[in-house]
């Protein structure tokens, strides 16, 4: 089970647990293009807009499951690593049952303010019905939805990394699936593409289950799946919700800018929101990717620090800013001289793939950063130092973000507006390095950065 933590050579380590993760983002970055695809075949901008206004509160439903799941994640990693197994499955067990009760609470709350969320997320008369559609299925979906992103991070933690990844890709091969039917067979538009989000988690979730029924069967002490264990103690909780939050307010921040970035691009009408969000669906792939990345190492990283191995962790964090970098670049390249092309795929008017190229264009000088940013932001996650991760955090989201695109907005309108991510990434950069580098030398001087 923790075999796959102890391979010596660093690379062959990194691939092993990060191939498998981002494998799975790729998936998810599928099924997102997938849905705007089909969204799309409506010819309708005002149905893309509310696709895109609604991806805020769906990023913050998933933010809830990270309390639970990358906050879980961080502990039973350290918990692993200084060989206290029974402790880790009591956190496992408490994670699971905390992710159910939270959707159930965010189920009836969505349902209940459904029209002011659609509101707050920047709808307006063309594109509130299309939004509420959406949204009501999603909240329906919301414990599931927790519950298979929690799952995503708890198995990476305890080992079962292939089966992380079978359920998050199984999850968006049946989401893109009935995307087809919902959509382009049955014509549901925005509602439909909803309830095939919510029911490609529903099947990922029965799969995750199915699999600790399994190993609970099998007696493995890591996944206690009987209620009778659900016993959290003060340690537990604290344990959990100290790393769980910050790494969720990771998720409610990029969602609070991304519903202020989405409110000033719909100053500009539903053209330009229609016009970024296919130029942000296709800007995710490198994202997801380092996101990928940069989580599925996180484990890796906690157990070399549960287990006193600073050097190991060194390695692995410096290699895996390497490839992000380099991966990153790749796809900047790749959107510079293809950008509108990509846009084609999913735009018949001229006017608005010539823009969402452009916008592209800007979007994507970013990329490279993301591997720096990630890695380091889920280093600290990994080693139980959420308060740094909550500081690039809010830095990333808010601080900078939020200010620079009223700024820019300002200055140059809407091309300031999509430049506020590029600017904002690269300060950061600068920022998240000076930050790791200050961190990793307080343990010993046993590595030059």
């Amino acid at each position: 089970m923790t075999s796959v933590f102890k391979e010596k050579n660093i690379s062959k380590a990194i691939m092993i647990v990060g191939l498998p993760a981002m494998l799975g983002q790729l998936t998810t970055l599928i099924y997102n293009i997938a849905d705007t695809f089909f969204v799309s075949l409506t010819k309708e901008p005002a149905t893309i807009a509310a696709v895109t206004l609604c991806a805020p509160i769906l990023l913050i439903i998933m933010s809830i499951a990270c309390i639970f799941g990358m906050g879980g994640s961080s502990v039973i990693a350290r918990l692993l690593g200084e060989e206290k197994k029974e402790e880790a499955g009591s956190t496992i067990n408490f994670c699971m049952y905390a992710m159910a009760i939270a959707g159930i609470i965010t189920l009836i709350l969505g349902l209940v303010f459904l029209q002011p969320l659609a509101k707050i997320s920047g709808a307006d008369t063309d594109n509130i019905t299309y939004t509420c559609d959406y949204l009501k299925w999603i909240f329906i979906g919301a414990p599931f939805i927790m519950l298979a992103n929690g799952f995503v991070h708890l198995f990476r933690s305890i080992g079962l990394i292939k089966e992380s990844t079978i359920g998050l890709v199984l999850g968006n091969v049946i989401n893109m699936v009935l995307d087809y039917i919902f959509i382009a067979i049955f014509k549901w538009g925005t509602a439909g593409a909803a309830l095939a989000t919510s029911l490609g988690f529903v099947c990922a979730t029965i799969y995750y289950i199915a699999c600790m029924f399994r190993e609970d069967h099998k007696g493995n002490p890591l996944v206690p799946l009987a209620p009778k264990y659900f016993k959290p103690t003060t340690t537990i909780i604290r344990n959990v919700v100290s790393i769980g939050i910050p790494g969720a307010l990771i998720t409610v921040l990029m969602s609070v800018s991304n519903i202020v970035l989405n409110n000033y691009i719909s100053i500009y009408g539903s053209n330009a929101v229609a016009s970024y969000g296919i130029a942000y669906k296709l800007d995710m792939i490198p994202i997801l990717l380092s996101v990928g990345l940069s989580q599925g190492v996180a484990p890796l990283v906690g157990y070399c620090y549960g287990g006193n191995e600073k050097k190991r962790m060194s390695d692995i964090v410096k290699y895996t800013i390497f490839y992000g970098f380099l991966m990153g670049t790749i796809f900047t390249v790749l959107f510079v001289f293809f950008g509108k092309s990509l846009a084609a795929i999913f735009l018949q008017d001229a006017v608005l793939i010539e823009q969402t190229g452009y916008f592209l264009k800007i979007l994507c000088l970013s990329a490279p950063m993301l591997g720096v940013i990630n890695m380091i932001t889920s280093y600290f996650q990994a080693l139980g130092k959420a308060m740094k991760s909550l500081i690039i955090t809010v830095l990333r989201n808010a601080v900078l973000f939020i200010p620079g695109v009223m700024i820019l907005n300002y200055f140059w309108q809407l091309n300031g507006v999509i430049a506020a991510q590029p600017v904002v990434e690269t300060l950061l950069t600068i920022l998240c390095v000076s930050m790791y580098i200050k961190d990793i030398h307080s343990f010993h001087p046993f590595t030059n950065f």
